[in-house]
């Protein structure tokens, strides 16, 4: 099997790594050290027509795949911001994908454009206390009510909702005693993030500190009907098609992080002298280098497979 990049796919790599090198280790150091989100490069790659790679052409996009996608976001980490770069931007990149596939035209036209021009930010509701993985357990409730539903529950580990306008929501519209599947009665929302009823924590991490991770907890939080993608109950499926292509990109990225990582060390080793000779002479150097490289593109060939 051949996985050489494609001319085109090998000229969005080498814009991209273009692109980001406006953007110093300094910014990203300072970006992480003040736990600010990295506004300037946000702006920038949406500016730049990165945020619509994978959305057709009729919302602002590009109309390309998420096969172009992996590849645009695997160079934004390898160009030095690591995942504080890539979790800035890739939550537009996978999570429109039910919106693509799934919502009417109007909801198109409107839901999207403003994500991918920067106008907006958005975040990816789903993870729960106590349920991790498990999805269909999902304890957030969206109740039925007069022109929308009332939603009230908690979320964790919700990247950037603290700075969102927009959140992509996975909630229980039927209780889970009352459906014959499990990954039945969930639906899916895109909607306004409401202040006054919602409340965002962040949670202290050891690293990442420009990119936030939040608890999220919403109490009779209303959702317009209009803001619903999909048929009610049919969330499940439908966020599949964000879920999906995210742990593609998260693969790519993770690429890119160790890419550079190599890189770095083996300039080290080319600069740092000992015994009147650099270490990267040494064979004990070299070797697990050589072998880093290695299981680097070893996966990238899964990756992109």
């Amino acid at each position: 099997m051949d996985f050489s990049l494609t001319e085109d796919q090998q000229n969005i790599r080498d814009a991209v790594l273009k692109h980001c090198s406006q953007f110093s280790d300094e910014y990203w150091l300072e970006q992480d050290r003040k736990g600010e989100f990295p506004v300037e490069f946000h702006k920038s790659m949406a500016e730049a027509g990165w945020l619509g790679v994978a959305m057709p052409e009729s919302v602002g996009g590009a109309g390309l795949g998420i096969t172009e996608a992996a590849i645009m976001m695997q160079a934004v980490a390898e160009a030095g911001g690591g995942m504080t770069a890539a979790s800035s931007i890739h939550g537009p990149v996978f999570s429109l994908e039910p919106i693509a596939h799934f919502g009417t035209e109007e909801q198109q036209q409107r839901m999207i454009p403003p994500i991918l021009s920067g106008e907006q930010k958005m975040c990816f509701a789903v993870t729960e206390p106590n349920v991790g993985l498990d999805t269909t357990k999902l304890k957030t409730r969206a109740v039925k009510c007069d022109g929308g539903y009332k939603v009230t529950g908690e979320k964790i580990w919700i990247t950037n909702a603290h700075v969102a306008d927009k959140m992509m929501l996975l909630a229980r519209t039927t209780p889970l005693d009352e459906v014959k599947k499990k990954t039945h009665g969930l639906s899916l929302f895109f909607t306004d993030i409401d202040h006054s009823k919602i409340e965002t924590q962040l949670i202290p991490k050891m690293g990442r500190h420009a990119v936030g991770s939040n608890m999220v907890f919403m109490n009779d939080f209303f959702i317009p009907e209009e803001d619903r993608i999909g048929a009610e109950g049919d969330g499940f499926k439908i966020i599949l098609k964000g879920l999906n292509p995210e742990r593609i990109l998260l693969g790519a990225e993770a690429i890119g992080l160790g890419r550079v990582a190599i890189q770095r060390a083996a300039k080290y080793a080319q600069e740092r002298v000992v015994f009147d000779r650099p270490i990267g002479m040494n064979q004990g150097i070299q070797h697990p280098l050589a072998k880093c490289w290695a299981q680097v593109e070893a996966a990238n060939l899964m990756v992109m497979k």
